[in-house]
């Protein structure tokens, strides 16, 4: 079973056989985790975020209308995320916010961590949609086109959104140094 597609899986679960959600639990848990830490940067609410969405997925596996499962699932996992925030806004909390991944290992630690500051509150002044976009897009790999249907818009419109969001990180980032 494990060569099926996503797809195919999902349409079993869907038609009632919750074993093969096991397979798609192993595929895509740890980038739901990750997708999920990158916005929250919280590991136990990641958790539990992300048990949440598994939770959802098979409670609502009927609505899985045979499209790109990772589509579905991220959709699912971007309204579960969208739900926590809004209820810890509704209690007067902040999200914490996106640190960016640093790709240059030759700074050193003092450095980076300067860096990782510079950029925190480079990423604090973005909006939400430009961090979550960018969270997709670099952080977790996700394709404009795949973007584009999680989020409910076109591939050129999440082109422009990210590349706009990126400017914007750049812009707010050289006002920090």
């Amino acid at each position: 079973m494990k060569k099926l597609n996503d797809e195919e899986l999902m349409i079993l679960v869907s038609k009632g056989d919750l074993d093969m959600m096991t397979i798609l639990f192993d595929r895509y848990h740890l980038k739901i985790f990750n997708y999920v830490l990158k916005m929250t940067r919280d590991r136990e609410i990641s958790q539990d975020i992300t048990q949440e969405v598994f939770y959802k997925a098979i409670k609502y596996r009927a609505s899985y209308k045979k499209g790109k499962f990772s589509s579905w699932l991220y959709t699912i996992a971007r309204n579960v995320f969208s739900d926590h925030y809004q209820r810890q806004k509704n209690k007067d909390q902040r999200i914490d916010d996106i640190v960016y991944r640093m790709e240059d290992q030759q700074i050193d630690t003092v450095e980076q961590n300067e860096t990782r500051e510079q950029l925190h509150k480079a990423l604090d002044k973005l909006h939400d949609g430009d961090k979550e976009l960018i969270v997709m897009n670099r952080y977790q790999g996700i394709k404009y086109q795949e973007i584009a249907e999680i989020t409910g818009s076109t591939v050129g419109a999440v082109k422009t959104k990210v590349h706009r969001a990126i400017h914007k990180l750049k812009d707010h980032y050289l006002q920090n140094i």
